[in-house]
């Protein structure tokens, strides 16, 4: 294997923009995908390159990713098209392999390592050991597993160009290394979030990945274009192992105290849907898959952001569109539909203020579907903006009781917390076919001082 000294960033531009350093140049891309563009002749699963078209073959057939990110529901998922999940880490993973066994489904297993930036574990030659023993036994204990697609080292991890990150490198790169070897039926992936390509020149020079791997939410709109504008440099296969509806972080309108505002579970759905037909490239012979996110549910922002299912198994509209991207259907759904709902006749967008312990009225509008005969819970939340190291809270707040007055129908008469602060108030519907509906709107409660306000 060949790997290069990493060059700083104003070195390979200089690289570059200076004509006499380009042959150089050229001869560096070439050793480089000698080094990379491995290919395996045979093995349980390997990649098969012919021009510039990528096949991923599994037992011996072409085997195209219909997968979704987590490990629940793997029937259903089997069921409706998908044929491949991911995970983040190795926790109950046997349990995992028995139940995708079951359900024919194969499994990317995430191998979890520290980022980059904590160098205090990665210059502890003890603790760096103690690592790659324990992924090296968990690899030769599953790695005959029939469910057993590849290997994921990390998840959005960060590869610096810096020399002092040389034992990052060296940890990461003996475990990679470590697979090829005791495991050569599987291949090995890392992801990294959105399209960078500093980090794809450093995977490229400095490690022995088989696939690159995106986690891509709203960026995806941009990727066809970038993998067309740098395949000068790197035109190998990939994946898009998260994809879904924009997150919190990609630009969604939000109210003047900072709250995101989310779409209703009908919305995600048809934004799933058409984000696969228009924005995925899956017709790019480099792609080998993609990975609906999130299969299941969690918190994240809210407890019903990504979550295609609600805590109890019950599925939203999302489904039915997963469903109709793995087989190639149009969108048909017999889900309650929302269009939207209204606070005190105000949207999410009017930014609501409201006095504390006082009345309010909430109505949701449907798009389609009868609620006559369905189950309607509101709840109120006090709004999720705990975050521990910038990293999003993954525990599910408790919700306020003691608040809503009356509830029929669509609407809800309901008082506000008497505590100042941020919240926001959720409806879920519910029918008799196991789907959930739902949507949530912000509001701020804020205490005025009246005699003040009289004295000014």
């Amino acid at each position: 294997m060949f790997r290069f000294i990493i060059l700083a960033p104003y070195e390979f531009e200089m690289l570059l923009i200076q004509r006499k350093y380009f042959f150089f140049f050229l001869l560096l891309c070439t050793l480089c995908a000698c080094s990379n563009n491995r290919q395996k002749p045979s093995g349980k699963v390997f990649i098969e390159q012919k021009d510039k078209a990528f096949t991923l073959l599994r037992n011996g057939k072409p085997f195209e990713i219909k997968g979704a990110s987590g490990s629940s529901h793997l029937n259903l998922l089997s069921e409706l098209g998908g044929n491949t999940i991911r995970t983040w880490d190795t926790t109950h993973i046997d349990s995992i392999l028995k139940k995708a066994n079951e359900a024919n489904i194969a499994v990317i297993i995430g191998l979890p390592i520290p980022e980059s930036k904590h160098m205090f574990f990665y210059n502890n030659d003890v603790e760096v050991s103690k690592q790659f023993k324990s992924i090296q036994k968990l690899v030769n204990r599953v790695k005959n597993d029939p469910s057993v697609l590849m290997w994921c080292v990390g998840n959005e991890l960060v590869f610096p160009y810096k020399p002092s990150y040389n034992k990052f490198y060296k940890a990461f790169n003996n475990i990679v290394d470590m697979i090829h070897r005791d495991d050569p039926d599987h291949p090995v992936t890392t992801t990294m979030i959105n399209f960078q390509r500093k980090t794809i020149f450093n995977l490229k020079m400095r490690t022995d990945i088989d696939i690159v791997s995106f986690n891509v939410f709203g960026g995806i709109r941009l990727l066809s274009q970038e993998l067309k504008d740098f395949s000068w440099f790197w035109d190998g296969p990939y994946l898009l192992t998260e994809w879904g509806i924009d997150g919190p972080w990609d630009g969604a309108l939000e109210t003047a105290w900072g709250a995101k505002i989310e779409p209703t579970s009908t919305k995600k759905a048809a934004q799933y849907y058409s984000r696969y037909k228009e924005q995925i490239p899956f017709n790019d012979p480099r792609l080998l898959g993609s990975f609906i996110f999130y299969w299941g549910q969690k918190q994240e922002t809210t407890h019903t952001w990504f979550s295609i299912f609600d805590e109890a198994g019950n599925k939203t509209e999302v489904v039915d569109a997963a469903e109709a991207i793995w087989k190639g259907k149009q969108l048909a759904s017999a889900a309650p539909q929302i269009n939207y709902m209204l606070l005190n006749s105000k949207g999410a967008k009017d930014n609501i203020f409201l006095k504390p312990n006082e009345k309010n009225t909430a109505e949701v509008f449907m798009l389609k579907g009868d609620v006559s005969n369905k189950r309607i819970l509101w709840e109120i939340y006090p709004e999720d903006w705990y975050k521990i190291n910038n990293v999003n809270n993954i525990k599910k707040p408790l919700p306020i009781n003691g608040l809503v007055e009356q509830a029929q129908g669509l609407k809800v008469i309901f008082k506000t917390p008497k505590k100042e602060g941020p919240y926001r108030i959720f409806a879920t519907i519910y029918d008799d076919k196991g789907y959930v509906a739902t949507c949530n709107t912000p509001f701020y409660v804020l205490k005025i001082d009246e005699s003040s306000r009289a004295s000014n």
